[in-house]
């Protein structure tokens, strides 16, 4: 029998920076992965999924080594977030105003993960397994057993970092609240006729938003939020042809573009009743899937990390067992309520300006026209954001 402190499934970025921020606490550690990140070459095209990672993020990539390695040719720093829905309202988020360089920066999330498995690799407390698959957990008071079907393996923690269709929750026997939403989004790596951007925007229509995200040089990513159907008929799309279509719905901020490469996927919510069963913890998508509207997903799991890392680190220094139960509870008390508030703003935001009312329309157009001229509560607001307080 195998033995290690910790088991985690799931060697995503939020999988892999659990990790190594366990790892150098001086735990072993075993990850369990289906597949390895497909390495880049130098000259091949932008991915189609990436990530507004945030400044705390930033500290913590940096922290295990892993923001050191990312490719800086591959990323964007973005020091301005605009929202608007009229010309007249509309509000600008500034890094200046809170005096910080920059807000974040947009990355290719296999970037982030190529990053991530070089530093696991090459940690002696991390061995990573790939090809194999979770089939039966079973816990005791003392530890669980993690079997697939080469090998069996004792922990004294499980961390289920395998994405929003968790199976380690569902062997953990962890329901689930949440619901699909009308809209999917359409990703749209373009080529730009303008300079690279320091500002990433969001500009609110009836039919959904419509979001830009600066990449290096002459490249972006586009968003566009529509109805299921809608969006299904986009994709079927000529680039040619949809090139012409965002010409005709995007505003004109965005200027001349040329589309490379499409995808969508459907726009879910969907939330842990727990966050821990016995000696199985559940972190980022695996815990929680939040609308992307402002692109928090992948931030929110590595607050996850940094929590329980803080949390163990803390029992290791004073002397308790990091593993026991009552240990183990405090994750759940430090991630699930932010976790929820952080859902519950996105998703108050999404319903607010999917509504046509014209009352309500006028409301939000006041509130963003007021939000331009409150800095003390936006600058709150956005350092919150930033994962600065």
């Amino acid at each position: 029998m195998n033995k290690v402190d910790i088991v985690i499934v799931g060697g995503g970025m939020v999988g892999a920076a659990s990790a190594l921020s366990l790892a150098q606490l001086g735990l072993k550690v075993r990850v369990i992965e289906r597949s390895s990140p497909k390495r880049f070459t130098h000259d091949e095209p932008f991915d189609l999924r990436v990530s507004a990672i945030s400044l705390a993020s930033e500290q913590l990539l940096a922290s295990l080594g892993a923001w050191q390695l990312i490719d800086k040719a591959r990323t964007c720093p973005y020091r301005r977030l605009g929202v608007s829905e009229l010309d007249l309202a509309y509000t600008e988020f500034n890094a200046a105003n809170i005096k910080q360089s920059h807000l974040g920066h947009i990355i290719e999330n296999r970037q982030i993960q190529l990053a991530l498995w070089q530093q696991c690799e090459a940690h002696q407390n991390i061995e990573l397994i790939v090809g194999e698959e979770v089939q039966l957990i079973e816990q005791s008071e003392t530890h669980a057993i993690v079997s697939t079907a080469d090998s069996k393996i004792e922990t004294k923690v499980v961390l289920a970092a395998d994405g929003g269709n968790s199976f380690v929750r569902d062997l953990a026997g962890i329901g689930t609240t949440g619901w699909n939403y009308s809209q999917s989004a359409m990703l749209i790596n373009v080529t730009t006729e303008l300079e690279q951007q320091d500002i990433t925007w969001q500009q609110f229509t009836p039919t959904g938003p419509l979001a830009m995200l600066p990449m290096s040089g002459h490249n972006a990513s586009l968003v566009w939020y529509h109805q299921r159907d809608e969006i299904k008929r986009l994709a079927t799309l000529s680039n040619e042809e949809l090139t012409q279509l965002i010409h005709q719905h995007f505003p004109e901020k965005l200027g001349k573009v040329t589309v490379v490469d499409k995808g969508f996927f459907p726009l879910t919510r969907r939330h842990a009743n727990q966050y821990r069963a016995g000696r199985v913890l559940l972190l980022g998508d695996a815990a929680h899937s939040i609308n992307p509207l402002a692109g928090q997903g992948v931030n929110l799991g590595f607050k996850d990390v940094s929590a329980l890392a803080k949390i163990i680190a803390t029992a290791m220094s004073e002397g308790i067992s990091w593993h026991n139960e009552k240990t183990l509870s405090q994750y759940q008390t430090a991630r699930k309520a932010d976790n929820l508030m952080m859902m519950s703003a996105m998703d108050t935001l999404y319903a607010t300006f999917s509504n046509n009312s014209p009352i309500l329309k006028a409301i939000r157009n006041i509130g963003l026209f007021a939000a331009q001229r409150t800095p003390v509560l936006k600058n709150k607001v956005l350092e919150y954001a930033c994962g600065l307080n």
